[in-house]
């Protein structure tokens, strides 16, 4: 079923092809001719569940490719990567490769299991590079909405906090470092939804009736992490987002620039989560490519 799925999504980008005049059709040959896809990896097996991931890979005899991990949202209860494969395309219009990431969702096991699973998707990157020519000077980790907090988790943990400890972590390996992270109205402050004019029924049932739930919060929460010497932040993040408080952005913002860290917030004025219109969508992805380019990450 799911290589079914990647084949009619490259089936539609290969019609895609035939549907438009030429000169708008170039970048679609070039992901039909450029791109190799490995779907359905298992990265990691843990709660008898098999966390697997995609790979669009672009072929390259210049050198390693800059690879984008993407990660899927869906409040860590549902949805799965199939649901974020359109939004692989602008990435890969810009050259990169892209591993696109399944976790371990609330119904198979509590937080903090897709904050384990998503570093442990980034180690494997690591690991094969060589097998894909990743270019891991060059990761940059995205996702929206949970897959946002996700992306925020993965580049911002400090290993102190324990996360990576486990049977995958290979101690010989190289240090978990990203070179960006792009979130778009992810949460921030897990703890400050469990109850309040914030509370989410979703962010309670992730972490479900664990022993000192507000201490588990804090510790999945990115902003516990803001501190000097993390990777460049981009946040998206509508005013009126009712699934994630535009407050939760602003606070990030605010403790990362305390810190020295660049960062930078691009508000969307009466957005929702997510739904932006077209407009909303390419001032988004002009502000993305600045952002890239201004810390040296396009291809």
């Amino acid at each position: 079923m799911m290589r079914y799925r990647i084949l009619v999504l490259l089936m539609s980008v290969f019609t895609a092809v035939f549907a438009q005049p030429p000169e708008k059709s170039l970048w679609t040959l070039d992901l039909l001719l450029n791109y190799s896809v490995d779907p359905n990896i298992t990265y990691s097996v843990a709660s008898n569940y098999e966390c697997r991931l995609d790979v669009y890979a672009r072929n390259s005899t210049a050198g390693p490719v800059p690879t984008v991990l993407f990660i899927h949202g869906g409040g860590w209860v549902v949805l799965s990567k199939e649901v974020g494969n359109l939004y692989l395309l602008p990435w890969m219009e810009m050259g990169y490769s892209v591993v696109n990431v399944d976790y371990r969702l609330t119904k198979v096991a509590h937080a903090p299991a897709a904050v384990e699973d998503c570093r442990i998707a980034l180690r494997w990157v690591i690991q094969h590079a060589k097998t894909y020519n990743f270019d891991t000077t060059r990761i940059v980790v995205t996702g929206m909405s949970a897959g946002g907090h996700l992306a925020l988790m993965t580049g911002m943990l400090d290993p102190a906090a324990g996360f990576d400890a486990t049977t995958e972590w290979d101690e010989s390996s190289q240090t978990l470092r990203v070179a960006a992270v792009v979130n778009w109205y992810g949460i921030t402050d897990v703890k400050d939804m469990l109850a309040g004019q914030n509370r989410r029924n979703y962010a309670v049932s992730w972490i479900g009736s664990q022993a000192d739930p507000e201490k588990l919060a804090a510790r999945v929460s990115p902003i516990t992490y803001a501190r000097k010497g993390l990777p460049p932040i981009l946040t998206i993040h509508g005013t009126d987002d009712n699934f994630v408080p535009y407050s939760q952005a602003v606070r990030l913002h605010k403790a990362l620039t305390e810190q020295g860290v660049q960062n930078q917030l691009l508000t969307i004025q009466g957005g929702h989560h997510g739904g932006f219109t077209r407009e909303e969508m390419t001032r988004i992805y002009s502000v993305i490519r600045e952002f890239l380019k201004r810390n040296g990450l396009l291809p």
